[in-house]
């Protein structure tokens, strides 16, 4: 598998990133340890994490149990030198640390805990899951409001933070940094406020990017590529809409809408299951058939076809999900796919 560099790091990745959001909820320990062996046999040696998985739903109770399964695995002999690791310390989160936002004295801690959790010595890639300022991801986009931000106490707070994270690599904990669900001004400023203390560049940036939802595209591209960062893509199949396992009014069990309504959600995938989002699923469904190409194969192939540096996070909740998609790792887009996929996203911009 095509090796790529992270940012302006010396950090070399898989192109294809394995997400491990799900081990200790849906994924059980043993499955989730045949998952990374599964996509390392295909090339895939990129894995990420976070102190606050597994997802769907958080739980207090479960904080931390992903990189503890992750942790177990690298802990066998010969398994650390594999794989490159991404974890991230929760930004406020009701269900980490009672809501309270991050800042340079807990990033000290939280690299130690996850250091600990992981069993490992070092975290390659060290990111900050949620602007402790706010931010627009997760459907936010529609009512946000940064009025009240505060731009000194901003600066002051990622200065903070950088010089934590300055400490931690020149200690050997962490290799690179990045951000996740920010802004263009957010990476902007990171960058800046980097430069002017001598710290850690923002290497990559995870954000939601797919088919369906695409605000990464203007300008969070353009400060990406002036800035060499790379998009870590995280829900590239829209939280399973790609799929097609939600057509025609289907809800299958153990799916991800199912568990999230199963324990009180609304089972609407954070608000990306609407009609605009099934209707444009439906659409470029129809479109992968006309070409003959599987629709998740197709939906990871774009992003790789994109002009800015991506690295697509790929998540399953068993090996045989995992096994489907790594099928399609070799897939290639004709110019014609390509524009079709252009004229499709000209009538389905905005779907959720």
């Amino acid at each position: 598998m095509k090796r790529v560099k992270l940012g302006g790091s010396d950090i070399e990745v898989s192109k294809i990133c394995l997400g491990t959001m799900t081990f200790g909820s849906q994924t059980p320990e043993a499955d989730g340890h045949r998952q990374i062996e599964t996509a390392l046999a295909a090339g895939v040696t990129f894995l990420d994490c976070a102190e606050m998985y597994p997802v769907n739903p958080v739980r207090r109770e479960t904080v931390g149990k992903s990189e503890e399964i992750l942790g177990n695995w690298l802990s066998q002999p010969g398994h650390r030198h594999k794989v490159e690791v991404a974890t991230k310390v929760t930004g406020p989160s009701q269900m980490v640390r009672d809501g309270a936002a991050f800042d340079g004295a807990t990033i000290r801690q939280t690299i130690d805990a996850s250091l600990r959790r992981l069993q490992t010595d070092h975290i390659d890639l060290y990111q900050l899951h949620w602007p402790v300022r706010g931010s627009y991801a997760f459907r936010q986009n529609w009512t946000y409001d940064p009025s009240g931000q505060n731009r000194q106490q901003t600066l002051d707070h990622m200065a903070d933070v950088l010089g934590a994270m300055a400490d931690a690599q020149k200690a050997g904990k962490i290799r690179a940094v990045g951000l996740s669900n920010e802004s263009a001004w957010g990476l902007t400023r990171w960058c800046d406020v980097a430069d002017r203390i001598d710290a850690p560049r923002m290497a990559a940036i995870q954000n939601e990017y797919s088919l369906l939802y695409r605000l990464y595209d203007t300008d969070l591209a353009e400060v990406a590529v002036n800035e060499d960062v790379t998009l870590l893509s995280y829900s590239p199949l829209a939280a399973g809409m790609l799929s097609g396992k939600y057509r025609d009014g289907a809800v299958p069990e153990g799916s991800r809408a199912a568990v999230n309504k199963a324990s009180g959600g609304l089972g609407n995938l954070g608000g990306r299951k609407t009609g605009l989002g099934l209707a444009a699923t439906e659409a470029y469904h129809q479109l992968a058939a006309t070409h003959g190409v599987d629709p998740m194969h197709l939906a990871i192939a774009w992003q790789l076809t994109r002009p800015f540096k991506v690295v697509p996070i790929i998540g399953a909740t068993t090996v045989e999900q995992l096994q489907h998609l790594i099928a399609g790792f070799d897939l290639t887009l004709s110019a014609e796919l390509i524009k079709e996929i252009d004229r499709l996203h000209k009538l389905h911009a905005m779907t959720y």
